[in-house]
């Protein structure tokens, strides 16, 4: 069943038209990413759907609800959680207050049983709960931003950009992270410039071109297409 389903949204920045027309849908359960060249309109397309950017026209469903005119900060409610780019942690709260914040929108209920689940699944985060969360490193703070995700119970996390700036043995770590997550029930919309990487996650995928879906399909057969190979796998 389509947990989100995307139609025909056309977005503009002034006169650019950043998102021409692009439909999509994810399933319950699944991981779907998202993957194309910088300036793809990728993340663009996130922040249509958790409404922080209008589309002109189309529609957008979530768990069989429209919520193409939904407020972005009443999305948290409807059961989807956006991770955004560049992590936008509170750099000056501690973990455990960055986490508190995620739990925010739910009145604070079953508050610390939440934050345990979180932290079995993020121990880093257990270790330095009382740390400011602006002196974590590049990959805690991005555990950090996916764990404040989970508190908030989501039927949908969209995770944009995890592995930005990251060592390579941090991406690993985000992504077996991210299987993890996933294993467990949350269904995923992942936004990812590492091909490679989000191919190997995913279950299906879409190609974005100049803000235009070109491709689309299961995610392991992409990752075999030779068009794929040499544009985003450098093979």
């Amino acid at each position: 069943m389509a947990l989100l389903k995307v139609e025909d949204i056309n977005v503009y920045y002034g006169a650019i038209h950043a998102i021409k027309g692009i439909s999509f849908e994810v399933n319950e359960g699944e991981i779907v990413t998202l993957i194309g060249a910088n300036g793809a309109g990728k993340s663009t397309t996130l922040s249509t759907v958790s409404g922080l950017l209008r589309s002109r026209t189309g529609s957008i469903e979530f768990a069989g609800k429209n919520i193409f005119h939904t407020p972005a900060h009443k999305m948290v409610q409807e059961g989807l959680a956006h991770v955004p780019e560049g992590r936008r942690i509170f750099q000056a709260m501690t973990v455990e207050e960055n986490l508190d914040m995620g739990a925010f929108i739910r009145g604070g209920k079953d508050l610390d049983e939440t934050k345990e689940m979180v932290f079995e699944k993020f121990p880093r985060l257990k270790e330095r709960r009382k740390q400011m969360a602006g002196t974590l490193s590049g990959g805690e703070q991005q555990m950090l931003a996916m764990g404040r995700g989970l508190m908030s119970h989501p039927k949908l996390m969209m995770l944009d950009e995890p592995s930005m700036g990251l060592a390579p043995i941090l991406v690993e770590q985000i992504f077996s992270i991210i299987q993890e997550l996933h294993k467990a029930g949350t269904t995923i919309l992942l936004v990812e410039q590492n091909a490679q990487m989000a191919l190997s996650v995913a279950d299906r995928a879409y190609v974005l071109e100049t803000g235009k879906i070109t491709m689309s399909g299961n995610a392991q057969e992409l990752m075999h297409d030779d068009r794929i190979r040499s544009a985003y796998l450098g093979g």
